[in-house]
C-alpha cells in the first residue's frame, strides 16, 4: 500500500479553509476612527470603548487622551463618538464625555 501523507489534491483541507474577513468590519471602522480622530484633534487615542453599525456606516467611542498629569490617574480622558460611512471615512465626530482616569463610571 502506498504512502499518502504528503500527497495534495490542490483543495485546502477543511481544517486549513478559512473565512476571508470582511472587507470594512468593526475592526476597520475602529482603526479607521482612530487614525481619523488623532489627525483632527491633535489628541492620542487610548482606545475604543464600542463600536456599532448604523445606518450610514458605523459608529465608534473613542477614547483619548486630552491632558496626562502625573500621577496617571489624574489625567483628562474623554470619549468622542465618531461617525464613518461605510467605507470607514469619517463624516462627523463630537466629545461626549470628559473624565478623570481614576474615576469610577456613574
Amino acid at each position: 500500500m502506498a504512502d499518502q501523507r504528503g500527497v495534495r489534491t490542490g483543495r485546502p483541507s477543511a481544517g486549513a479553509r478559512r473565512r476571508a474577513p470582511a472587507a470594512k468590519g468593526p475592526e476597520h471602522a475602529a482603526r479607521a476612527a482612530c487614525e481619523s480622530l488623532e489627525r483632527l484633534i491633535d489628541h492620542p487615542t487610548e482606545g475604543v470603548s464600542a463600536v456599532r453599525r448604523s445606518e450610514d456606516g458605523w459608529c465608534v467611542v473613542v477614547d483619548v487622551l486630552e491632558l496626562a498629569r502625573i500621577p496617571d490617574t489624574t489625567s483628562l480622558l474623554a470619549s468622542y463618538e465618531v461617525q464613518l460611512d461605510p467605507g470607514g471615512d469619517l463624516v462627523e465626530y463630537r466629545r461626549v464625555r470628559r473624565y478623570r482616569r481614576g474615576a469610577a463610571d456613574e
